[in-house]
């Protein structure tokens, strides 16, 4: 069996976060390392633990999420965190993304849905519902637009095709796979596209494909 994705929950909760660790226990893929009341805990757990993959609860007693979500993405860049909340829309949702979180659930989606969340997280995926990715590239964005004159970014065919790939969910191997190419090349690839669009990870690349509509675009395949 492959390595288990090792997991950290952090939510107040103590009943519904202890039903939801024993569900994740059953998984053969997954395993629950530690569980955090609050987010102080959860920052504290995060950096014992390295988790693959952190659920943290937006609200929580002494730091809320968000904070907690900044700090565990400064201590434990490896670990993906998924934010727990109510609520699609809230302006929250923007912070904890921009703080560092792949992506959020709401509570009341199915055991399906979050075990695949924390699948795509634990393979370096951001989980982008497109209606706040528009948002949070915005808030992103705004300060270098702001401040910067430079031209629109240029960026080749090749470079479109691997953000739309990776805005869909593939990884770094499946898109070398598709436009047969080294994976290194991708990862090259991507290094540039960052520093391009002045984004700092996958997740951000992601929003910016999504927000571009990218993922409308009919599949290009010339190189550069």
């Amino acid at each position: 069996m492959s390595e288990q994705i090792r997991i950290l929950l952090a939510d107040d909760h103590r009943v519904l976060r202890q039903g939801m660790a024993q569900a994740l226990d059953a998984q053969p893929d997954m395993r629950v390392v530690a569980q955090a009341d609050n987010g102080v805990e959860a920052v504290q757990l995060a950096k014992t633990h390295s988790p693959n993959v952190a659920l943290v609860d937006i609200n929580m007693p002494e730091m809320d999420g968000v904070e907690a979500t900044r700090q565990i993405a400064a201590i434990s860049p490896q670990t993906g965190i998924i934010i727990l909340t109510m609520y699609r829309h809230g302006d929250v949702v923007v912070e904890a993304i921009k703080a560092g979180a792949s992506g959020y659930l709401l509570k009341e989606v199915e055991l399906e849905e979050v075990l695949a969340a924390i699948r795509t997280v634990a393979r370096g995926e951001a989980v982008m519902d497109p209606a706040i990715a528009g948002r949070v590239l915005a808030e992103l964005q705004a300060p270098q637009i702001a401040e910067s004159s430079l031209p629109e970014p240029q960026l080749t065919d090749r470079d479109v095709e691997i953000l739309r790939l990776l805005a869909k969910g593939l990884s770094n191997q499946e898109i070398a796979e598709q436009l047969h190419v080294a994976e290194k090349t991708v990862r090259n690839r991507l290094t540039i596209i960052y520093r391009t669009l002045h984004l700092e990870n996958r997740t951000q690349a992601a929003l910016y494909a999504v927000h571009e509509g990218l993922l409308d675009d009919t599949p290009n395949t010339s190189t550069d």
